[in-house]
Formats: structure tokens, sequence, C-alpha cells
């Protein structure tokens, strides 16, 4: 009894912290944007600026002070290292990125039918601002700085200090904070299963560079190059909207664009495929095994010790109650 009273005090304490770290940002984003628009108004007309300076006020500022809190006030207990083949790591990248895919595609389609009841169309915020700033900045953004600094907050930060009450509730917490950071619906069902798609790898590993590399590879492919094709070809209302009301006839200087972009979609519809339909074979082989942890506390408790503590309850409703607005507005 003792073991699950302190592990929802953990769990609790984890929760406060990234709700802190939250406000952190906002806090900076706000002083960076206050002393910006004193020396230098012009940046704030910039898009790329506006975007490097978001990247510095979480990246550079929130969370190192995050990890450093957590590692002082929330003992780690480190994942063993394991190897992982090369074909192994192929196999598990066709995964995740396959099963980002379809959620990614299930989200849009729930974000459609409600904006379709609601006639109001959702509006994919993040893929508004991307739309508007140059690919090579989104290179710097999410395939540079996200992938390590999300793998370090969410992934090493998480589990490490989660995985003692055993695997599958340290998954399962990295991928649902993970997602829900997010902010908005468009976002978080891909995010969350990505999310929890790494955690698993990482406590199967214990190496962070595994999950890392496939989180650059992932938004290469999904971010940049995809936003690229996209700005070349003129086809941002299908990223924001997730559909488009007009769609530019080739020309003879785009049809190279047109040839690169269907290329593109068939690789994330090869992948998208196979990468389900792998999944669905090794759970139903129920290769997927979540080992017990060292603390023990009862395995119906598990999920309400996680989540049924203040820290954690500030956190997912702070973000529900983001995503609802989305939603409605």
């Amino acid at each position: 009894m003792q073991e699950a009273i302190e592990a929802k005090r953990r769990f609790s304490k984890i929760g406060w912290f990234y709700i802190a770290d939250v406000m952190a940002i906002y806090i900076v984003q706000l002083l960076i944007g206050l002393v910006v628009q004193k020396l230098r108004p012009e940046w704030l007309d910039n898009a790329d600026i506006t975007l490097f300076l978001s990247a510095v006020s979480m990246y550079l500022v929130a969370f190192p002070l995050l990890m450093l809190l957590m590692k002082k006030k929330v003992p780690a207990e480190p994942v063993p290292r394991r190897k992982l083949s090369p074909g192994k790591y192929m196999l598990a990248a066709v995964i995740c990125m396959g099963m980002a895919y379809a959620s990614n595609f299930a989200g849009n389609i729930i974000t459609t039918v409600i904006g379709f009841f609601t006639g109001n169309p959702v509006e994919n915020q993040i893929a508004s601002v991307l739309m508007s700033v140059s690919p090579w900045a989104v290179f710097f953004y999410t395939v540079l700085c996200a992938p390590i600094m999300e793998e370090l907050v969410f992934r090493k930060l998480i589990v490490d200090r989660t995985v003692r009450y055993g695997e599958g509730i340290a998954v399962l917490t990295s991928g649902l904070m993970f997602g829900l950071f997010h902010g908005n619906l468009n976002q978080f069902i891909y995010a969350f299963v990505i999310g929890a798609m790494f955690a698993y790898l990482y406590v199967k590993t214990g190496n962070l560079k595994i999950t890392i590399s496939l989180h650059m590879l992932f938004n290469f492919v999904s971010g940049f190059l995809t936003l690229l094709l996209m700005q070349k070809l003129e086809l941002g209302g299908i990223l924001e909207s997730g559909m488009a009301t007009t769609l530019p006839m080739p020309g003879p200087d785009t049809l190279i664009w047109w040839g690169l972009y269907g290329l593109l979609i068939l690789f994330i519809l090869c992948v998208c495929v196979a990468g389900v339909i792998l999944f669905i074979v090794f759970a139903a082989q129920k290769k997927f095994r979540f080992e017990p942890g060292t603390t023990a506390i009862p395995k119906e408790l598990k999920f309400s010790i996680a989540f049924g503590n203040a820290g954690m309850l500030v956190f997912a409703l702070y973000w529900v109650f983001m995503i609802i607005k989305q939603l409605l507005l």
C-alpha cells in the first residue's frame, strides 16, 4: 500500500512539473516578444524569426529547466541498454511510421467530421504556421531541434521515472503526455500513437539515439519534405484543413514537382499499409510484451495511480481544454 501512495505522489509531481513547464514556455515567449517588440519590432513580421524565437523559448530555456528540475526532484531508474539489429531497426521504422500515418489519417477524418457537424471547419493551427515559413526553418525546427529535445523530455525523463512501476504504464504515460502536449486534436491522435511506439522502443533498448533518429526520419518525411513539395505546388489548403477547394493545374514548370509529390504519397501509402499490417500481425502473435516493474503495485490500480492524482489531472485537463477550444473556436 505504501508503494502505491509513493507512486501516486511521484506521478503527481511529474504532472505538476510538466504543467509548470508549459507556463514557463508562455512566460519566456512573452518576455522574448516584449524585448523584440521594443528593439526589433520588424522581426515579429518575419515568420521564420518568430518560429526561431519560439524554438528558443521551448528548447533552449523551458525544456532544459524542466530536465534540471526533474533530475533533482524525481530520481530516475535508467533503462538497461540492449542492442537492436539493423533489420529490427528497419522493421521498427516501418511500424512506427506506418501507425503514425494511419492515426494521422484517422485524426483528419475525425476533425473533418467534427467540422462538418459544427459548420466550422477545424483549422490545423500548426500546419497554418508551418505553411507561412520557409522549408529550411521547418527543417531546423522539426527535424533537428524537436526530435532531440522531445525525446529527452517525453521519453527519457518520463520513462526513466515511471518504468519502475512497469513498462506498460511507462509507455502509456509517455505517449499520452506527448500527445496532449501538442494541444490540438489534429496532432493528438498520431502524437499519442507515435509517442507510445517510441516509448516502447526506448524501454526495450534503453537507447535514446534510436528514437531520436526515427523521430527525425518521420519529421523529415512528414514535415520538411511534405511541406517543401506542397509549397512548390501551392497546396497549403490541404495541409491546413485536410481538403482543398481548388487544385492548381500542372504546367510544364511544375510537372517534376507533381511527380515527386506523387512518389512521396505512394511512399507514405506503402509504409502506412505495411506498418499497420505488421503491427496487427505482431499484436496477434503477442510480440509486444510489457515487463513488470521493480516496484510492485496492483495491476488494476496502475492507471488510477498514474493519472488519478492532482498533478496529472491538472496537466490533462488543461490540454483537453485547449483541444476543445481549438474545435469550437
